[in-house]
């Protein structure tokens, strides 16, 4: 999360790789811990703890080349602050939500099941809206805090915060609408109902608009002091 330079290419990959990585392990261990126990506290536990490890790899390698987002939300969030431009924004999106669903597939595969599913699992409600709202809220607070006033943490601390966020949320916090979008894609233990999608990437970006002002007004922020990594005149 330095403003080193890299063309938009290496950029977009970065976020293209790292949302199919982040995504491959939460659909991914939602497998393999259905199928090692039919205890649900014990599945969740075993799905929550590869999501927070490799947020912290995922983090700290590719934080230098992209800005390490991986979520629409936040990508959205910043270039409000003018860290990205439109067009930057706008394909920055793309490759999160294409590597999003590309994971899903690598996990569906690995696990030799039907590559194209659709999930049955109903997540839906003022609860469950209230909770995604809640997860994202915390995650942008999380990221830009930790930005601001510890930035050497914010790998640690945005991988604690979403293994704590999988346990107080009713959502387990999803918290990213690509990850939302790819995990409609899997009728398996990670899975969302597509027909749920609206209210969750709703209540998400709700949450992140809030977390933004609220960061903003905590920490006496008066200018744009997150830079996400840009290219220094080279071609993409």
């Amino acid at each position: 999360m330095t403003a080193a330079a890299f063309t938009l290419s290496r950029r977009l990959t970065a976020e293209a790789m790292g949302t199919a990585m982040l995504v491959t392990t939460v659909v991914g261990s939602g497998i393999m811990a259905d199928r090692l126990t039919d205890d649900i506290a014990m599945a969740l536990l075993g799905n929550t703890l590869p999501t927070g490890a490799i947020l912290v790899v995922l983090i700290t390698l590719l934080g230098p080349i992209s800005g390490a987002h991986f979520n629409p939300a936040v990508t959205l969030i910043f270039a409000l602050r003018r860290a990205l431009t439109a067009g930057e924004c706008a394909a920055y999106l793309i490759a999160q939500i294409l590597g999003g669903i590309g994971g899903t597939f690598l996990a569906h595969a690995m696990f030799e099941l039907p590559l194209l599913q659709a999930s049955t699992t109903i997540r839906t409600g003022s609860g469950q809206w209230l909770a995604e709202a809640t997860a994202t809220f915390g995650l942008l607070f999380t990221i830009l805090a930790g930005i601001r006033l510890r930035l050497e943490a914010v790998p640690w601390l945005v991988a604690l915060y979403i293994t704590a966020a999988y346990w107080f949320t009713a959502s387990t916090s999803f918290a990213n609408p690509a990850v939302a979008i790819a995990r409609s894609l899997t009728d398996t233990f990670a899975g969302i109902r597509p027909l749920d999608l609206p209210g969750f990437i709703g209540a998400e970006l709700f949450g992140a608009l809030l977390g933004l002002a609220v960061t903003r007004w905590l920490t006496m922020e008066t200018s744009v002091s997150i830079q996400t990594p840009r290219p220094t005149g080279n071609r993409p």
